[in-house]
């Protein structure tokens, strides 16, 4: 058998091997820091045999550092490294309810990108906070024993069988669905050996498809962070499960890190600060992941799209406006509809064509075949503005003098999430992206693409955004999954790595992460407590200008088909400005914020020369209010810096005497006293000043 390294050296063997005697045949440190393997791509235990020829990567615990902190080799070492350990510790404290609960039947607990959890079917018991400590304890005592985790493997037929005598609906389920996807057997994960189990102390095992770390002591450091409730499938009329989360650590300090960046994020919530600081809010009445905009906020959204309106106006794109719907035919030709079908709200049909197929018996079903066969038409909620803008495109026609055409528009659009899966600002069902599509010559793609990354770049620098990454989606092997010819596909996957490599940052390119018509560059945000997001985003399309056939008249006086690119610097509208208001923790510069002054006359005495100041603060541009209330000043100050005003400016006595105002930042303090023109001429350059290094004066 012959294995290849990541190196691309190959070791050769007689016959099956484990990760484990690979990593020994290198060395008996590596062996001895490995905890899995990266197998031809997937994870695998240490001690799972390979059979064939592979290529293999051994997984190591990470290094320590001096501060107790853990230090991996990259991205892919860290991703990996955290998912064994947090499998595995999802199966601990699955171990240690199961205990303190004899009769919770497991459902599922899969790792997460900040921990894990596992559902479970407790009937009339649940799992309050109160028991987070014995849980805990309980988790203890498994980790310290330093049990192996130790896999097994059934025929399909078998295993089967074993569920069913053991009675658990949900396993049940589970190996079904996994033989159903091309499992040729079901697996289970033994935590301790079988042979030293006794009556009193039996061997904890759970069907699951792995992998895992090699024993329970390699957990360094874990916590269970909160409970909640879920349904089987997602079902609100299903089983009811408990929701119980967890996370794990390879060290104490990296935990103690953790729990320190959480209380951080719920003093950042946007869920909290945007209510409170009268930017949104969400009712039910009118759904979920619908958001309506209060004043406040719509001030804050209409700043960023004029911000970026300018620098489209730079550039030389073109404003549109398009419907909230179209026909379902439409989404047929671009592909969204039915590749999206279970992330689009349903389609809507004519109603007497409705009356008419209820006179005639038609199920439900069989009117959502006839849909997708497209036997009836209807109308669709948009899930995307590409296809309208295609359609403005293709209204004329177009010379190859014409291009490029950059068509933009504010479109909101609408997505069908799981509920979940919604959550404040960051997953809705309703959103607004800062949408274009540029019509280009393929001589024109890179150039194109280059001003599409800027104006991303130029998002970023301006709101302090610094801290990210940049990820080429390329397609997937699997071909089913994506539309065209690959030698277009080829084109597209060239030109965006190229453009990626103008921005002069690092790049990943990550196959499967391409939209299902073409590759794109997305940029990967970590915000100020560590948390990354996907925000912009440029998308090469050689595959929707054929299907709606485009073309321009070429040099040649013949037909060409141009090249499409789609991009958003902000992404959708709802999760940019949800992700800023954790950023700056709704404490805006002063150029974005709702409200930018707050008069503050000491006493009713003075309200006569606090509307004169308002008044010359409005006259000048300012978003500016007056505090006309009649509580002290001490109160006054403390409800504007909780309410994250920039300025606030005191007006008394001597003030009203000296023509001036008393300055207070909100983030500096006390300023002093300024006449009242110097300060509006500061404020208005300050005001005026996007870069960072302006921004930083105010926060």
């Amino acid at each position: 058998m012959k294995i290849t390294l990541p190196d691309s050296s190959i070791k050769e063997f007689p016959g099956p091997v484990t990760p484990k005697e690979v990593a020994l045949s290198i060395g008996a440190g590596l062996a001895k820091a490995a905890i899995g393997a990266r197998v031809d791509g997937q994870l695998w235990d240490l001690h799972r045999r390979i059979d064939h020829d592979a290529r293999i990567a051994i997984v190591t615990r990470p290094k320590i550092g001096k501060d107790g902190r853990s230090q991996f080799r990259d991205e892919q070492h860290q991703k990996d490294a955290l998912y064994l350990l947090r499998h595995s510790c999802a199966h601990v404290m699955a171990e240690a309810i199961c205990k303190l609960f004899p009769k919770a039947q497991l459902a599922y607990g899969p790792p997460l990108d900040n921990g894990f959890y596992y559902d479970i079917y407790l009937g009339e018991e649940s799992v309050s906070t109160e028991r987070f400590a014995a849980i805990e304890e309980e988790m203890k005592q498994i980790v310290a024993a330093d049990r192996p985790f130790t896999r097994y493997e059934m025929p399909a037929a078998r295993g089967l069988e074993k569920l069913q005598a053991e009675g658990n609906k949900y396993k049940i389920d589970n190996a079904q669905r996994a033989l159903e996807g091309g499992s040729p057997a079901l697996s289970w994960y033994v935590t301790g050996q079988p042979q030293t189990a006794t009556v009193d102390a039996p061997p904890f095992e759970d069907l699951c498809m792995g992998p895992h770390i090699p024993s329970t002591g390699v957990i360094g450091a874990f916590k269970v962070m909160s409970v909640a409730s879920s349904n089987w499938h997602g079902d609100v009329k299903s089983d009811r499960f408990v929701r119980v989360y967890g996370t794990a650590f390879f060290t104490k300090e990296d935990l103690d890190a953790y729990l320190a960046q959480v209380e951080e994020a719920k003093a950042r919530d946007h869920r909290a600060i945007g209510p409170r600081l009268g930017l949104f809010t969400v009712d039910e009445q009118v759904g979920q992941g619908l958001i309506l905009w209060k004043p406040k906020g719509a001030i804050l959204r209409q700043q960023l799209q004029n911000f970026i309106s300018a620098h489209l106006q730079r550039q030389g794109y073109s404003q549109v406006f398009t419907p909230n719907v179209g026909k379902l035919g439409l989404f047929k030709t671009s592909g969204h509809f039915p590749y999206y079908q279970d992330k689009q709200y349903p389609p809507m049909i004519d109603h007497e064509q409705l009356k008419h197929l209820a006179q005639e018996g038609c199920t439900c079903a069989q009117l959502a075949n006839r849909m997708r066969a497209g036997d009836i038409d209807g109308y669709l909620l948009k899930p995307m503005n590409c296809p309208f803008h295609i359609k403005i495109y293709a209204s004329e026609l177009r010379s190859y003098r014409d291009l490029p055409i950059r068509l933009a528009e504010f479109g909101t659009v609408y997505r069908w999430e799981q509920s979940g899966e919604i959550g404040g600002m960051t997953r809705v069902r309703g959103f607004t992206q800062d949408d274009a599509h540029l019509f280009v010559t393929p001589e024109q793609v890179d150039e194109e693409l280059r001003g599409c990354l800027e104006l991303v770049k130029i998002v970023f620098t301006t709101l302090g955004m610094t801290d990210y990454r940049v990820r080429v989606g390329l397609r997937d092997p699997d071909k089913s999954k994506f539309v065209g010819e690959p030698a277009l596909w080829d084109q597209a996957e060239a030109a965006c790595q190229r453009a990626a490599q103008s921005l002069g940052v690092p790049f990943a390119a990550e196959p499967g992460e391409a939209a299902f018509y073409g590759p794109k560059i997305d940029f990967v945000v970590k915000d100020i407590i560590g948390r990354e997001w996907q925000l912009g985003t440029v998308q090469v399309d050689y595959q929707l200008p054929i299907r709606f056939d485009l073309s321009y008249i070429g040099p040649d006086n013949q037909p060409h088909r141009p090249v499409m690119i789609h991009r958003a610097p902000f992404g959708s509208m709802e999760r940019f400005i949800g992700v800023l208001i954790e950023h700056f923790a709704g404490a805006f510069p002063l150029w974005l914020a709702p409200e930018q002054l707050r008069i503050l006359p000491i006493s009713d005495k003075f309200a006569a020369y606090g509307q004169k100041v308002l008044a010359a603060a409005q006259q000048a541009g300012f978003r500016a209010t007056i505090d006309q209330t009649g509580e002290r000043i001490n109160a006054k100050v403390k409800l504007a810096q909780e309410d994250k005003v920039p300025y606030m400016l005191v007006v008394g006595g001597k003030d009203e005497a000296a023509g001036q105002v008393s300055v207070r930042c909100r983030s500096r303090g006390d300023l002093g006293a300024l006449a009242l023109a110097d300060f509006v001429a500061q404020a208005r350059q300050e005001a005026a000043t996007y870069g960072q290094q302006q921004l930083g004066k105010n926060r």
